[in-house]
């Protein structure tokens, strides 16, 4: 089994974009400037959490911070492993993306939707998906992909694309219209494909074609 390469990339509360390569076994996330990625802000402890790579893949560890760390809107207790399309959340502000690099998928050789995560590109039937998907409908892509075939309930949609502050304020319409928006997107290349299951009283379900 190759070796996986991951990556963090910046999402919301960064002035400019940037990705941090897990080259070494530890990254480190916090305040003062001998972290790896350095967030300057006083909610934030001088070391606040760290991504290292375990047996099993890769895991995240809050270094005892007063504020805590996050993983798709759930607090880390101690440490967890990490998966691809991971949201990490380091309060006030702070949102990461964990992904998996993978290959560049090249046109026309792949049925359904795959994503080149290091691109951040969506393929539907190896044809790529332009223009982009916005980052909520990329994460949500994501995370349906990586939970296939399972119910995907809404309260994780809610916890992985909103920040916390905002959870408790989400309506059923804003959830519908985001997964609504993503359908149509891979209908402008696939139509005759129904990928989003609504899965009522339950949430949704990702159908893959195979």
């Amino acid at each position: 089994m190759l070796d996986e390469i991951a990556a963090l990339k910046s999402q919301a509360g960064f002035a400019e974009p940037h990705e941090w390569i897990l080259n070494g076994e530890l990254l480190t996330i916090g305040r003062w400037p001998d972290n790896d990625i350095v967030l300057a802000h006083r909610d934030v402890a001088q070391h606040h959490a760290s991504v290292h790579r375990s047996s099993d893949g890769f895991v995240i560890e809050d270094l005892g911070s007063d504020n805590g760390t996050f993983v798709n809107g759930e607090r880390v207790h101690s440490s967890q492993p990490l998966h691809n399309g991971d949201l990490i959340y380091i309060p006030p502000h702070f949102e990461l993306l964990f992904y998996i690099k993978q290959p560049t998928i090249k046109s026309g050789r792949l049925i359904g939707v795959h994503v080149d995560s290091e691109a951040h590109e969506v393929y539907v039937n190896g044809q790529l998906l332009e223009p982009p998907l916005s980052t909520a409908q990329y994460t949500l892509l994501l995370l349906l992909l990586r939970r296939a075939g399972e119910i995907v309930e809404r309260e994780e949609i809610v916890s992985l694309i909103w920040p916390p502050h905002e959870a408790d304020h989400v309506s059923d319409q804003a959830i519908d219209a985001l997964v609504r928006r993503l359908r149509e997107r891979l209908a402008e290349i696939d139509p005759d494909h129904q990928y989003i299951l609504t899965i009522r009283g339950h949430g949704f379900r990702f159908e893959n074609r195979e």
